[in-house]
Formats: structure tokens, C-alpha cells, sequence
């Protein structure tokens, strides 16, 4: 699969699990800024974040299909945004579940609109927790791992996609993995 390692497949499996679940949030939030208007402000904060989250997740899954080597598929670069979009989710799901809090979780029999509605609600409230639970996850594990190779001696986990990390592909300077630049020639010297 596009040379990616067991880890990587692991990663781009653990990506487009997010992607699918921002998909559905991204429905179940316009299903329910269209019922109000999209007037109320917790009912737009799953719908832009969720626009925001499918423009990030599809240039990393992107980059990291057509470039070999794309550093949005580093770990740091991975953490750090999983980290902070896991912080957006986090914030916005506890500012539009307090909003909710009066949508009963039995819905009301009655009219077919509201009835729809309040069980869009429903599903939208639980699947912004879970794709938060998903971000949390996916920066833990990642810094957990990253933390472990790099505790192991494995340096090169920094300078190379996680799709296309392996323990056992040392850097010895002919993979295409490393940095060359005439700047670097002035690094600290070495003991």
C-alpha cells in the first residue's frame, strides 16, 4: 500500500477513521444548523470545526500519499496538530453540550421536524465527543510511540513520515530521509 510500514497502515487507518467520523458530524451538523437557520453559535461550532478538521485531514492524508516524504507526516508535526485539534474539540463540545443540555434525550413525539431534529442533536452530541475521544487517542498514541522508538535509539523516527517509519531503517545517510544543507555542516561538533 503506497510503501507505507505496518505502523504507517496503522496511522492511515487511525486517519481516515477520523475522516469518516468528521464526515458525519459534518452531515449531522448541517442537518441541524438547517433545521435552526444556522443562527444558534453551538450549532455552527461542530459545523466550521468540522470544515476546518476535513481541510486538515485531507491535506495530511494527501501529502502523505503523493510525497514520500512530507513533513506533515512526522510525528511532531502530527502531535502538535492532533494535540491542538483535539484542545478545539474539546472546548467547542463542552460550550455546544451545555447549549444542549435542554434537548431531552427522549425525543418528543409530535411533529416529524422536531422529532428528526432532536435526534440529530442526539447523534451529533455523542459523535463530536467520540471524534475528540478519536483525536486524544490518535496524539497520545502517537507521542507514546514516538517517545518509546526514539528512547530505543531510534532518532531517525523524527526525520521521516510515520507511514514510512521502521525501526530497522537506520539513517545512515543514504536514504533520502535526511537533510542536506550546506547549513547544517555547522552543527555542534561532536566529543
Amino acid at each position: 500500500m503506497f510503501g507505507f510500514s505496518s505502523v504507517g497502515k496503522k496511522k492511515v487507518g487511525a486517519h481516515v477513521a477520523l475522516y469518516w467520523v468528521n464526515i458525519v458530524v459534518l452531515a449531522l451538523s448541517a442537518r441541524v444548523n438547517l433545521f435552526q437557520e444556522f443562527f444558534f453559535a453551538a450549532d455552527l461550532f461542530p459545523l466550521g470545526l468540522s470544515i476546518t478538521t476535513m481541510v486538515i485531514l485531507s491535506v495530511m492524508l494527501a501529502l502523505d500519499f503523493i510525497c514520500k516524504n512530507s513533513y506533515t507526516g512526522r510525528p511532531q508535526f502530527e502531535i502538535g496538530v492532533f494535540a491542538v485539534l483535539s484542545i478545539f474539540w474539546l472546548s467547542f463540545n463542552a460550550f455546544s453540550t451545555s447549549r444542549w443540555r435542554h434537548v431531552p434525550m427522549a425525543c418528543p413525539t409530535g411533529s416529524d421536524d422536531i422529532k428528526t431534529w432532536c435526534q440529530d442533536v442526539q447523534a451529533l452530541k455523542a459523535f463530536v465527543w467520540i471524534e475528540w475521544l478519536i483525536f486524544s487517542l490518535t496524539a497520545y498514541f502517537t507521542l507514546r510511540y514516538t517517545v518509546s522508538q526514539k528512547n530505543r535509539g531510534n532518532n531517525h523516527i523524527l526525520r521521516m513520515p510515520l507511514s514510512r517509519y521502521s525501526p530497522h531503517l537506520r539513517n545512515d545517510g543514504t536514504t533520502e530521509y535526511i537533510r542536506n544543507s550546506e547549513f547544517l555542516q555547522f552543527s555542534e561538533p561532536k566529543l
